[in-house]
């Protein structure tokens, strides 16, 4: 495995008193994509947030060697990208002035003269260029889902944070974003997404969490973690596990009982 990028030590996040995460032990390397998945209210998202350094928590998280909270905020913004999973925005913005904001850790230093290169380039990798001018409302959800995603590309850090960056797309932009996520990996950086969709996790990651009740109960490869016996239980939902054809890496399909036909 090579260095450490994400390094979460017995992380514990608790709001109005319930605790949300407990005991959360997880590395990530440079070099990989880890995936975390579970059902709903399984503290995916809150695990997102507490590495970003957006909840306080007990335990320790570094992020890129630095201790959450033992620096300037701008200087984090250098190290980690957040895509939250709601985006919205407040004023109308258009989709290249978003995407620019992206570029707001490396003001005043001379990683800024790239500025307007990064931003063409990564509008051109979301298929966005020709929405430049276009205001952020009048694009579909999609498209606003691509520009926030853009965003992030376009702060350049070594670490991606990425909250069901997928949820709002079709199928094509799906494996577009995830495969951009993978090459990011591939280039040396680190991602961690939280997905719903556990064939897409099975697909792109290298390891896999497997989130419960606020703990990880599995990490490992895909092959390792997404069974279907552990899928079945922690989701509640009887499930198959096959390989996909082309890749062999699993694809997950709920058992569904066979549905009558009317004449």
């Amino acid at each position: 495995m090579n260095a450490a990028a994400v390094i979460v030590d017995r992380l514990g996040v608790a709001i109005g008193g319930r605790p949300l995460l407990d005991g959360v032990d997880l590395t990530v390397a440079f070099g990989e994509v880890l995936a975390l998945v579970g059902p709903n209210g399984a503290g995916k998202s809150t695990l997102l947030r507490a590495v970003a350094g957006d909840l306080p928590h007990t335990g320790s998280v570094s992020i890129d060697g630095a201790l959450s909270g033992s620096e300037r905020p701008i200087l984090t913004a250098r190290r980690r990208a957040v895509l939250e999973q709601d985006n919205a925005v407040a004023f109308g913005f258009r989709v290249g002035e978003v995407v620019r904001m992206g570029r707001a850790p490396w003001r005043g230093t001379n990683r800024a003269d790239a500025d307007d290169t990064v931003v063409a380039r990564v509008l051109d990798q979301m298929e966005l260029a020709a929405r430049i001018d276009q205001t952020l409302p009048s694009l579909s959800g999609g498209e606003r889902a691509r520009a926030s995603f853009a965003r992030v590309l376009a702060q350049e850090t070594p670490v991606l944070l990425l909250d069901e960056p997928t949820a709002a797309l079709d199928l094509r932009h799906q494996e577009a974003v995830l495969d951009t996520a993978r090459a990011h990996a591939r280039a040396g950086g680190a991602v961690v997404v939280v997905l719903h969709d556990l064939s897409l996790a099975g697909a792109y990651a290298d390891r896999v969490a497997m989130l419960a009740d606020g703990r990880i109960v599995a990490v490992g490869t895909p092959t390792e973690v997404l069974t279907a016996d552990r899928i079945s239980d922690v989701y509640r939902q009887p499930v198959a596990v096959i390989p996909d054809p082309n890749t062999g890496t699993p694809v997950v399909v709920p058992t569904r009982r066979p549905q009558e036909v009317h004449s």
